[in-house]
């Protein structure tokens, strides 16, 4: 019986491609001073790591402003540079760490204007 249990959690971990990225994602993205993204307070200075998954650029404002989506396994951040449309080596699958206050607007938490670094 006690094999069985074991087996099932063994199939369940390949069963499911989704968790099996996000724990991948946590164990690459695990730094000293890096906080996970599901665990970032609001409007407190934090370091992020993780994987862009979209990036568009949205005005707001009549101001161009360049979004994309952070992804670390554990929740999802949404990165705005405003003024910007686009910044090189800033795309899709692209691993980086931001600093910065996070806040939330319209139920999104939000990243705006960090300073960043390509992974």
């Amino acid at each position: 019986m006690r094999t069985k249990s074991r087996l099932r959690r063994t199939i369940s971990r390949w069963a499911n491609p989704d968790e099996a990225e996000a724990r991948d994602l946590r164990k690459e993205f695990e730094r000293e001073g890096v906080v996970c993204i599901g665990e970032a307070p609001d409007r407190e200075p934090v370091r992020l790591r993780g994987t862009l998954r979209t990036v568009t650029l949205r005005p707001r404002g009549g101001v161009p402003a360049l979004e994309a989506e952070l992804y670390d396994g554990t929740g999802v951040v949404t990165v705005i540079w405003l003024g910007r449309r686009r910044i090189a080596g800033i795309g899709p699958g692209r691993a980086i760490e931001v600093r910065g206050r996070v806040s939330t607007s319209d139920g999104t938490r939000v990243l705006y204007n960090p300073h960043y670094e390509l992974l």
